[in-house]
């Protein structure tokens, strides 16, 4: 497996800098392009819609919640433990050829599904008139 460059860039701050400082961690997310615009899929497993959050600052997509434990023993000892639980925030900033107000999000099966489309700029082209000189 490996990390794929890209034009959509997570924004990362230190937990200093961050507007939610309990942000405990960033789940697992794919971005790519399609004909119709850029897809965002994000690994959120054992959440429901509402602990989700989605909000559009300028040209970035913030997604953050909350993914509850309420699955552990009071007195666990973990001999293995990669599930993270808690606040999380994922910030991704996404090129102007996207028209995030227009985005849309559907959770189902534990991944959160956002499409944005292009710009309407970019899928129109149109002729400029040329007056003549005076």
């Amino acid at each position: 497996m490996c990390k794929v460059s890209s034009s959509v860039h997570f924004v990362t701050r230190s937990a200093g800098g961050s507007r939610d400082a309990k942000a405990q961690w960033t789940p697992n997310t794919d971005a790519y392009e399609t004909d119709n615009g850029l897809v965002i899929k994000v690994e959120l497993a054992g959440m429901r819609s509402d602990n989700l959050e989605i909000t559009v600052e300028g040209n970035r997509l913030r997604i953050s919640g909350h993914r509850p434990d309420g699955c552990r023993a009071p007195k666990a000892s973990f001999l293995v433990m990669e599930i993270n639980y808690g606040p999380f925030e994922s910030t991704l900033e996404v090129p102007s050829k996207y028209d995030l107000i227009q985005a849309k999000a559907a959770y189902l099966n534990g991944f959160l599904r956002v499409d944005v489309p292009l710009a309407q700029s970019q899928l129109k082209s149109t002729k400029v008139p040329i007056a003549e000189g005076n």
